[in-house]
């Protein structure tokens, strides 16, 4: 699949999923804008794309003002966006619900609910006017499941949802809006929280089919999927990378998914 000539937004682009998925859709040819609330760290990125000609644009993608202003502004600098994935997020730690701090509630809400919100309308309004155009969120496995990341799961159902309403708004402009739902995804962040104990790879991996985590290529791979010609009938899905996580638990009733280990 090529995409040559077509132009992408990445927002939160500079590291972890976003940067695999600039990285994938520069080497399928497209020309890439990499969005990040650090300026430094989205250019560093544009320098490691294949191919020339890709852009570096500072964006914090909770002031709206400033969202759509972006917008506008790569669209007369760069060309008409055809693709965009919303990929800027910011998670909590899992604690009790009652110690769950408002301010750290309200952050990841702003992030990943409104953020995702206001980057998807300000590149899709000008896509529906051309009637050509695909968007991509990135939600979570615990928007799809309870779990004690009592905003960041919240936040991710929203996204959820919100993929499923865009596309129904949208469908007949020609404008296709889908979702990848990431399991735990080896981003620097959570490779950080491996290292410091915070999280435990072992608890993580046994509650998966697959018996392993997921590495940011293989979620880009989905994401690139999913906007380009090859997925042209699918609109309004969120399509779970997570190796087996939201099967697994049910196993847990007959002791667990088989563990097929190696004879040898």
């Amino acid at each position: 699949m090529t995409l040559d000539g077509e132009i992408a937004v990445v927002t939160g682009g500079a590291s972890g999923i976003g940067f695999a998925c600039a990285e994938l859709l520069a080497q399928r040819g497209a020309r890439v804008v990499v969005t990040d609330i650090d300026e430094a760290g989205a250019k560093e990125a544009v320098g490691r794309l294949a191919g020339t000609n890709h852009v570096a644009v500072a964006l914090d993608v909770t002031q709206d003002g400033e969202v759509r202003a972006a917008a506008a502004r790569i669209e007369e600098e760069v060309g008409p966006v055809s693709i965009v994935v919303t990929a800027a997020g910011i998670t909590h730690l899992p604690v009790p619900a009652e110690e769950l701090a408002t301010e750290t509630w309200d952050e990841v809400m702003r992030v990943d609910v409104r953020g995702t919100w206001s980057a998807a309308v300000a590149f899709g309004a000008p896509m529906v006017k051309r009637r050509k155009g695909s968007v991509v969120t990135i939600s979570s496995i615990t928007g799809l499941r309870s779990t004690p990341l009592h905003s960041y799961g919240i936040g991710k159902a929203a996204v959820v949802r919100m993929t499923e309403n865009l596309a129904g708004e949208w469908g007949r402009a020609g404008v296709r809006v889908n979702g990848v739902a990431p399991g735990y995804t080896l981003t620097p962040l959570v490779k950080r929280l491996l290292e410091t104990g915070e999280r435990d790879a072992t608890a993580i991996t046994n509650a998966t089919a697959m018996g392993r985590m997921i590495e940011p290529a293989e979620v880009a791979n989905t994401v690139v999927f999913l906007a380009g010609p090859e997925s042209s009938a699918i609109t309004g899905v969120t399509i779970p990378v997570d190796a087996g996580w939201l099967i697994s638990p049910t196993w847990q009733t007959y002791g667990g998914v088989r563990p097929h280990d190696d004879p040898a």
